[in-house]
């Protein structure tokens, strides 16, 4: 078990090698509306191949800049690791996105919107020095803290059997599935970093409700928007009634499930191990036919 600023890092409770795994998903034949009969579901789900791509590019480079400060070789080796199924995670969401503008959705003002958000907010700003380093802790802790949420809606997605019951598309399926299972594999690598470069409790709180807010509002707007300009959908209703519709078919997490999970990432003894099962990403990993195909 190593440490740094006091903080205890439980490596030895899971150590897997974190490793990218270079996945392909074919969408031809895929149907703008996957989750059959739910438009405010597919749309819902949309938003991971819209706004993750270029977030996950921007957590993978702010993780890179981390290496420089951590020197515990086996944190090291899983930040390298996590850096690369981010970055794969961001190409396969981003085929998916190509394949939504070649059936004409107009995505342009979602795509601005993020382009935005990575640049303006959560970009370098030019800053050096000590300023710089405060900088790069304080997008550790939102980065991490979305990890976490990310790890706990990977887990949801494992389990939520009413997909298979709705027959959700399998090819979009195995996406979301293999995209949740890494999640919960790498679930503990952003925290361990945070904790290691900085391990501020003041900063994990404060961070924590920043990330959820933002995630909160940038995923439910969006969906909203794209609901809004769906032509699948020929019987629209008021979008938190398509929410609550779809939540209550378990075609997405409400947002009770999302706000439930931040009590124990608030904990001062919270370590991303202790939740959940990882044998289920495990499982999960051995059978994706995306990931069975990369293996071979």
């Amino acid at each position: 078990m190593s440490s740094h600023h006091g903080v205890p890092t439980p490596y030895s409770e899971e150590a897997l090698a974190i490793t990218a795994r270079n996945v392909r998903f074919d969408w031809s034949g895929v149907p703008l509306q996957y989750v059959p009969g739910d438009s405010y579901a597919t749309q819902f789900w949309n938003v991971m191949h819209l706004v993750l791509p270029e977030g996950e590019r921007a957590m993978a480079d702010v993780f890179g800049r981390s290496l420089g400060y951590i020197d515990d070789p086996r944190l090291h080796e899983e930040v390298v690791g996590f850096v690369g199924q981010e970055a794969t995670h961001a190409s396969s969401h981003e085929s998916f996105r190509k394949y939504l503008a070649e059936h004409d959705v107009d995505i342009a003002p979602v795509l601005d919107r993020i382009g935005y958000i990575v640049d303006q907010i959560f970009g370098e700003h030019g800053l050096e020095g000590r300023a710089g380093r405060i900088w790069l802790r304080e997008r550790l802790g939102i980065y991490a803290a979305a990890e976490h949420f990310t790890a706990v809606v990977g887990e949801w997605l494992i389990d939520n059997a009413p997909f298979d019951r709705r027959g959700v598309d399998p090819t979009m399926l195995d996406l979301l599935r293999w995209h949740g299972a890494e999640e919960m594999e790498h679930r503990n690598v952003a925290y361990d970093a945070f904790q290691y470069v900085d391990g501020s409790y003041a900063r994990r709180v404060r961070t924590a409700f920043i990330a959820f807010a933002g995630l909160a509002i940038l995923w439910f707007s969006t969906t909203a928007y794209m609901y809004r300009i769906d032509t699948t959908e020929t019987r629209r209703v008021w979008w938190p009634r398509a929410y609550r519709r779809s939540a209550k078919a378990s075609m997405i997490p409400t947002l009770t499930f999302l706000a439930k999970q931040i009590p124990p990432y608030l904990k001062r003894d919270f370590h991303p191990s202790r939740m959940g099962d990882i044998d289920k990403a495990v499982r999960y990993l051995a059978q994706s036919p995306a990931a069975r195909e990369a293996a071979a």
